[in-house]
């Protein structure tokens, strides 16, 4: 044993033997957080807290080494853990050991209507985390939907408030129980790709806290979110990332966040703001890293060389530094210096699995006439497969969500691994959308090249259809720029690639056709009367095609629902009404709370498929609908129970829904609105009582003049359905 090697084991000896008396304070986990922070606090250098709030590479930012402070280091992405970058580069690191589970998309996720599936979700997704020594996973997001044609959709959670707030509640809760913390993004109004740096969100207050602060709140309040990612655009003509009215006056001091606002990566644009307005932490400024010009880019932050000199002069104090590194080495405490945090797994069958589930409860059957699913292998021995998103890798790409995953299950794969010896599964083309598949040096591995006319794949299309006894076309969107993708918004709701005048020929050819929709959007249908049977599929990760095959064959009843209005015309959407989207410096909400399904009933519109809207291979009675009481006073709450009952004759769930409409307000409200949801899981033939609880806060509307929520006297109906446009019944109820 060598004289270095005795001296540090005597060293460590000595140190445990004393450590009651010797250990610092900051590093006694026995102490209280606070008191721990302020020790180390006290201990740091202004250049060592100046360190700690901007990066030193794409996706870390430094600890203090000095005294045993580690880094923190952030990854991509709301959906799976995204693969190793170079420190200061985009391009791949390389690593042969991080291709990751990729989970369906959060579009997926909600449309469950399922909670224990997002603790599932939140629980997978934290331990991946974990185990690759994430600390701060850059979501979920929970942005409204607002317009079907927003590139980043397919990341959030649909476009109500209420439900987005139920699902991303237990999500965050089961990430953080992996010391890992959740960035919930993008605070606030990020509802566009269009000139997302620097439009200017232009809004009323009662759409402001009716609609787009909602979820975010139950984020911060309910959830208990250690991170908040800051927006890339403007409000009140401030940047989102910097934004007084927005980090300071609601985040902390209306909602008590004690958490840490990190800057979306360029999202930082002024120094003195991003000193004063609420920022903790800045990345990605300049995303070339060192080839800015500067010997070190990070230096030049914002929040780097230019603050620092700043105090230096006098111009500013310390008190705000002071108060951002509280809030890093809060996040430290929780995360990186909790002892008692788990390692983690990654890429298990576990989490592929979970991902298969949670894919098979999201996937919408939004038609089924004659009920033609699912698949009888009876009637339907030669299946057809059509279309380019059959076999088309869709975890790569998209943005910042693009994952390099372990492996992909595409839906054809799926199918025919289902269909085994029982079909004859036959696959055309039928047309070439995107024949590419890498993104920041992520590639798929596939060669999707083809070099036959429109014409003669359409022509194959045709004779496959013809030939079989029934029909899957599997279109839709994928991720490349200007569909569901970051960075651009959709130029339409119809469908690319000439996909509609395909399906149109086809169900003509053969009657017998499913639509399977992988997207993260709504989409135009002009055909829909032509085809029986439609299926909302998403972006559905590692397990797609599996779980696809799963819903298709019938082996998994299909119980998601709508998270979002599929209108029948680009016209039919609010702010598409209005001409209020995308703006250009600025953008108008003119429909101001009258979003989604409530514009809809509010104009008295009829949509292709209702929020809410999903079928079942079973079918449900809903019958005795009632409340527990007539009246409520204000700090009383109500309760409706109904009835469920499968009629069918195979095990279901139904997602039951309860909205709240206020018959007379002095203030306009919606006709109803999402208060309350249960998913209930019946066998064939069961019935069983469903309850659902409000209280004062469900029936309050925000009045801007008193800056307050108001719940006022008189009646009101809650309205029990299985979607906002298929109500079971009422009851009326009484706020005294």
């Amino acid at each position: 044993m060598t004289r270095k090697i005795i001296t540090a084991c005597l060293i460590l000896l000595a140190f445990n033997a004393n450590a009651q008396q010797s250990l610092p304070l900051y590093l006694d986990d026995a102490k209280p957080v606070e008191q721990r922070i302020e020790d180390a606090l006290s201990r740091m250098t202004t250049e060592e807290k100046i360190a700690m709030i901007h990066a030193q590479s794409k996706f870390s930012s430094p600890g203090v080494k000095r005294l045993g402070i580690p880094e923190n280091w952030m990854t991509d992405g709301p959906h799976g853990i995204r693969s190793e970058v170079r420190w200061d580069e985009w391009e791949q690191a390389g690593w042969t050991n991080d291709s990751c589970i990729a989970f369906p998309a959060l579009t997926a996720l909600s449309s469950t209507w399922n909670r224990d599936l997002a603790t599932l979700y939140g629980k997978s997704l934290g331990e991946e985390a974990r185990y690759r020594n994430k600390n701060v996973l850059l979501g979920p997001g929970i942005n409204m939907y607002r317009s079907p044609l927003n590139g980043r959709n397919f990341e959030y959670m649909g476009e109500d408030p209420f439900l987005a707030g139920e699902m991303v509640v237990p999500y965050i809760k089961a990430v953080q129980l992996n010391g890992v913390a959740a960035c919930v993004k993008h605070f606030a109004l990020n509802n566009q790709e269009t000139n997302r740096h620097g439009v200017n969100v232009i809004v009323d207050d009662r759409a402001l806290y009716e609609i787009y602060l909602p979820a975010f709140k139950a984020a911060v309040q309910k959830g208990g979110a250690w991170a908040i990612m800051g927006a890339y655009n403007k409000y009140k003509g401030q940047q989102a990332c910097h934004n007084e009215y927005l980090l300071q006056d609601i985040l902390r001091k209306e909602w008590g966040f004690d958490g840490v606002v990190v800057a979306d990566w360029g999202g930082v644009h002024n120094t003195k703001e991003a000193i004063f307005n609420g920022l903790d932490m800045e990345f990605g400024t300049w995303t070339d890293g060192l080839t800015w010009g500067k010997s070190n880019a990070y230096d030049n932050y914002y929040l780097a060389v230019p603050y620092l000199k700043m105090i230096e002069s006098g111009e500013v104090g310390t008190k705000e530094l002071d108060e951002k590194v509280r809030n890093i080495l809060r996040l430290t405490f929780r995360t990186t210096m909790n002892r008692s945090r788990p390692f983690g797994s990654f890429a298990t069958e576990e989490h592929a699995l979970a991902g298969r589930k949670i894919a098979e409860e999201g996937i919408v059957l939004l038609k089924n006439k004659n009920a033609l699913l699912p698949i009888d292998a009876k009637k339907h021995k030669r299946i057809a497969v059509i279309g380019e998103n059959a076999i088309k890798m869709m975890t790569v790409g998209g943005g910042s969500s693009s994952l390099k995953a372990l492996y992909e299950v595409s839906p054809l794969d799926g199918i025919k691994k289902r269909a085994g010896k029982d079909f004859e599964v036959v696959y055309a083309r039928g047309y070439v959308g995107d024949a590419s598949g890498d993104y920041n040096g992520v590639v798929s591995g596939q060669n999707l090249k083809d070099s036959r006319s429109a014409a003669e794949l359409k022509a194959e299309a045709l004779k496959v259809a013809k030939d079989a006894d029934i029909v899957i076309f599997i279109g839709g969107l994928n991720k490349s720029d200007l569909q569901d993708s970051e960075g651009n918004d959709r130029k339409g709701l119809e469908l690319p690639y000439g996909q509609d005048e395909l399906i149109s020929a086809i169900a003509k050819a053969n009657t017998n056709i499913i639509f399977l929709n992988i997207s993260g959007n709504a989409v135009a249908m002009p055909w829909e009367k032509q085809v029986p049977a439609i299926v909302q599929g998403w972006f559905l990760g590692t397990e797609a095609g599996n779980a696809i095959a799963s819903v298709l064959f019938g082996d998994a009843n299909p119980s998601g629902k709508l998270t979002f209005t599929f209108p029948i015309a680009l016209k039919d959407n609010a702010a598409h009404a209005n001409n209020a989207f995308p703006g250009g410096d600025e953008v108008i909400y003119t429909e101001s709370i009258f979003t989604g399904y409530r514009w809809h009933e509010k104009q008295n519109i009829k949509p292709l498929f209702p929020f809410g809207h999903g079928l079942s291979y079973t079918t449900f009675k809903y019958s005795d609908i009632k409340a527990d009481k007539a009246s409520i006073g204000q700090n009383e709450t109500v309760t409706v129970s109904v009835k469920v009952k499968n009629t069918g004759k195979r095990s279901g769930a139904e997602v039951v829904q309860l909205y709240v409409a206020d018959l007379k307000s002095s203030l306009p409200r919606p006709v109803k609105e999402l208060k309350g949801f249960d998913k209930v899981y019946l066998k064939a033939g069961e019935e069983k009582t469903v309850t659902i609880t409000i209280d004062k806060e469900d029936l309050s509307y925000f009045d801007d003049k008193k800056h307050d929520w108001v719940a006022e006297a008189g009646d009101f109906e809650l309205l029990v359905g299985a979607s906002s446009q298929d109500i079971k019944g009422k009851v009326k109820i009484t706020l005294r």
